[in-house]
């Protein structure tokens, strides 16, 4: 292999590697939205669009540690402080942004044991994903989606038995408890074009390092 070629090779290939570690940097760090941080209210209120720079249509949080849910979906699945979300009147709820990956979620039965919830992710209007999971009033379930580049959300909950103590409580319905809703917003799979001159010239001063010293030994 010539100097001029293999120059060329490591310049190609180091290049590569940091527009890939710089990349997969960005990908990894997300956001876990606990719903803790919103004004704080004693029962339940709608989430306001631009909470974690989504809109949320439906959805609202709960303070789960108050005695009117005590036992409910809405205590045992706080994951994160007092606070989880869930769908109003039990009917579809949504989240929407411009482009975000949704990573995963802790989903719990509000009040009835075996519900489903459905969880399709849009993008334009298209449907990329949908995954139906079963949950219990007991204890949150972590679900991981790992729905990519989506730009849209829809939770769709039916069906389950409401247990004989819950009914007790005067509370029913097909809501579910949703907790520690985590997301990649905006993904960057590349470094931003004001860093590529940088990458270049950390990759060009490599490359003669390594031709320098290579012509240093045959010489």
């Amino acid at each position: 292999m010539s100097i001029s070629t293999f120059a060329k090779k490591l310049s190609t290939a180091a290049i590569a590697a940091t527009v890939i570690v710089l990349g997969i940097e960005a990908v990894a760090q997300a956001t876990v939205l606990t719903f803790d941080d919103i004004t704080s209210t004693p029962n339940f209120a709608p989430i306001p669009n631009g909470y974690g720079g989504f809109n949320w249509n439906n959805f609202y949080y709960q303070n789960g540690s108050t005695t009117l849910v005590s036992l409910s979906g809405y205590d045992t699945g706080r994951v994160s402080g007092d606070y989880v979300s869930f769908n109003g009147f039990g009917n579809p709820a949504l989240v929407s942004d411009s482009i975000f990956d949704f990573n995963s979620a802790y989903l719990t039965a509000a009040w009835n044991n075996g519900l489903s919830v459905t969880v399709e992710g849009f993008k334009s209007g298209a449907t990329l994903y949908s995954k139906t999971v079963v949950v219990d009033t007991t204890q949150p379930t972590l679900v991981n989606f790992d729905y990519f580049g989506i730009d849209e959300l829809r939770f769709t909950s039916f069906g389950g038995v409401e247990p004989d103590y819950l009914i007790e409580t005067g509370g029913s319905g097909t809501q579910f408890a949703l907790d520690n809703f985590t997301f990649n917003e905006k993904v960057t799979s590349v470094p931003e074009p004001t860093l590529l001159p940088a990458i270049l010239s950390i990759a060009t001063v490599s490359a003669g390092s390594v031709l320098r010293r290579k012509q240093l030994k045959q010489s």
